[in-house]
């Protein structure tokens, strides 16, 4: 007689839920190998994306996943890109996009002018796949080539992912993360690549990729911009602050700050930071803020 095996697919929330037993082990693993610590992110979505791997390696319990994170280098990184990974775009949210070339840019090269300052740094915070620096990098190149040769313009992206950092320097996309950029300048800045398209030398040699931890203000970008948006979603209240409070001291005076859509201001942090566009979430640094 023939016997047949039956193999039981895990649920949506696993088997008995996570004890707190179990959550610390996978936390306690993730810092200790990958210095990657998850006690700052909101529970639900750590707890989401950690069931996302439970599934996907078909472990029947929290326990039995916790082996395997234990023994298994590669479900360790599949975990760690799992819990860090931003989909994104080129333009994402275009209307933002627009008023950093009509409006935000011309003002911050005018500022500099009027400073007698010759150099600018834009800072895109949780950079994912560089789909953000990048756009920086095409409206500069694409409006403001003459401010280009008038002053140095530094972009730099930071993510905690390793792995996401390298990818994105090579500049390699699929059409649906280049879905919201205008044809010409698909025309003039990519090039077709089997099913990828590749995004010219000269736009990659805009942007400098550095590895970032948002809570590590000490490698903190000090910026004339800083782009960070669609990342304190993940994060409980008291951490936005904290992760605020180190944007707006790595800001210069004056200095710009761009959050999400579903993002704002929190706490005392609304004291540091005048309003520009609430409808785009841009805010700039009060001159003479104090916390």
């Amino acid at each position: 007689m023939n016997e047949h095996r039956r193999v039981s697919i895990p649920p949506e929330e696993p088997a008995g839920g996570f004890s707190d037993t179990a959550f610390s082990r996978i936390r306690d693993i993730l810092c200790t190998r990958r210095n990657f610590d998850i006690a700052s992110y909101k529970d639900k979505y750590i707890k989401r994306r950690i069931s996302i791997r439970i599934r996907a390696t078909r472990a029947a319990t929290v326990d039995d996943y916790c082996d395997l994170l234990q023994r298994s280098e590669e479900e360790l990184d599949l975990l760690v890109k799992g819990l860090t990974i931003h989909v994104s775009q080129f333009f994402r949210n275009r209307s933002t996009f627009e008023k950093l070339g009509t409006e935000v840019f011309p003002a911050l090269f005018a500022r500099l002018r009027a400073e007698g300052r010759e150099h600018l740094t834009l800072w895109s915070a949780g950079c994912a796949g560089g789909e953000e620096p990048f756009t920086l990098a095409l409206i500069l190149a694409e409006r403001f080539a003459k401010e280009l040769e008038e002053f140095k313009v530094s972009i730099v992206a930071t993510d905690i992912d390793d792995g996401i950092l390298e990818a994105a320097q090579q500049g390699m996309y699929g059409h649906e993360r280049l879905q919201e950029a205008p044809a010409h300048v698909l025309d003039r800045h990519f090039c077709r690549n089997g099913d990828k398209y590749c995004l010219s030398p000269a736009i990659r040699g805009m942007v400098e990729f550095r590895r970032g931890d948002l809570f590590d203000t000490g490698n903190h970008v000090e910026s004339d911009l800083i782009l960070c948006r669609n990342v304190l979603i993940y994060f409980e209240r008291r951490e936005q602050e904290r992760i605020l409070l180190g944007l707006s001291n790595a800001l210069t005076q004056g200095g710009i700050l761009i959050l999400g859509k579903a993002e704002t201001l929190v706490g005392e942090l609304r004291r540091r930071f005048g309003t520009i566009c609430p409808v785009e979430r841009i805010y700039t640094k009060n001159r003479f803020s104090v916390y």
